[in-house]
């Protein structure tokens, strides 16, 4: 019987690849299998995984022969894994020597839906630690009541799936899977479903994950099309909470987090092509006039001046189209 499954997507990523596989033979145990998903890389990184598929024990090796993206990649993984538990790695990130052990005995002593653990956010040489955004701890909570309050961070904007650990269950009742083709923000429809829809989850004070920022190859650092994928990722939250029981209670809180993340990359605009940055803003404009427009003007009045003058003069824009080419 295998007691946990790591998910871990790989996409070009041959000058990190040896230090994440290195930090998972120092998590190996007999019962914990390792599913690495090459999302079609171009480098050196099939022939490092090659030999982690020999060397690391537990290792499952799948191929992908286009590239899907880290949802579709995650997805595989997924569908592969036979663990009684599931988590997550990137390609670029690393563990602590032990943590999944730690990771799976928490999970034994809760026995809840799902687990969110706090994280070490590494760029350069320097180190933070990102703590979820729950003050109760070690506890089992309603993940509903945990969505709340709208203008605080809360568990839905710490969207980080390898920072936890999740059961089976959430698989069987089709809680787990990514929005298939979702090139960024892919955790964002993610999370929101796990909270609205689990039983129960908890957050524990653990702390084991690496998480390298500034990765030039990673989208988050690259102004191109597929960063607007946010716009079909935020789309999926407000319709689906939309259709929620409690979408009066809930709809503000997905609002105001959409509106945010708009004007960030709206602030940011001079990072993308310059055809891009006009997608972005056409896109944006028809996003805002999706919404449910008591609600969004609400939020724009919370908001801060200069962000919601920048919403507010990008929704006066025409509107592209609602799908973001590939």
């Amino acid at each position: 019987m295998v007691k946990l499954s790591v998910i871990v997507p790989f996409y070009n990523v041959q000058q990190y690849a040896p230090d994440t596989l290195k930090s998972l033979r120092a998590n190996t145990r007999e019962d914990f299998e390792f599913i690495l998903v090459d999302d079609c890389s171009r480098d050196e990184t099939p022939e490092i995984l090659a030999r982690a598929e020999r060397e690391l024990p537990g290792a499952v090796l799948v191929r992908h022969e286009r590239n899907g993206g880290l949802a579709t990649a995650r997805n595989t993984g997924i569908d592969r894994a036979r663990g009684e538990y599931l988590t997550f790695l990137d390609g670029d990130d690393w563990l602590a020597p032990g943590y999944y052990p730690q990771l799976v005995a928490a999970m034994d002593e809760l026995g809840c839906d799902f687990i969110r653990t706090d994280h070490v956010q590494c760029t350069g040489r320097n180190r933070s630690i990102h703590r979820v955004p729950q003050g109760r701890r070690g506890v089992v909570l309603d993940p509903r009541e945990a969505i709340l309050p709208a203008d605080r961070s809360t568990s839905v904007d710490y969207a980080y799936a390898w920072a936890g650990v999740y059961h089976r269950r959430l698989v069987d009742r089709g809680l787990l899977h990514f929005t298939h083709g979702l090139r960024t923000a892919e955790d964002r429809p993610w999370i929101w479903k796990l909270h609205r829809e689990a039983e129960s989850f908890a957050a524990v004070g653990l702390l084991g994950v690496y998480y390298r920022r500034g990765v030039a190859s990673s989208l988050t650092q690259i102004g191109d099309v597929r960063q607007l994928d946010f716009i079909r990722a935020f789309d999926q939250v407000i319709e689906e909470t939309a259709r929620d029981p409690e979408a009066d209670k809930l709809l503000p809180k997905a609002v105001r987090t959409y509106c945010a993340i708009m004007a960030h990359h709206l602030g940011s605009i001079e990072r993308f092509e310059p055809a891009v940055a006009r997608q972005l803003r056409s896109l944006s404009a028809g996003a805002l006039r999706r919404l449910p427009q008591d609600v969004l003007a609400q939020v724009l009045d919370s908001m801060d001046p200069q962000r919601a003058s920048r919403l507010r003069r990008v929704r006066r824009r025409p509107a592209a189209a609602r799908t973001v080419a590939a």
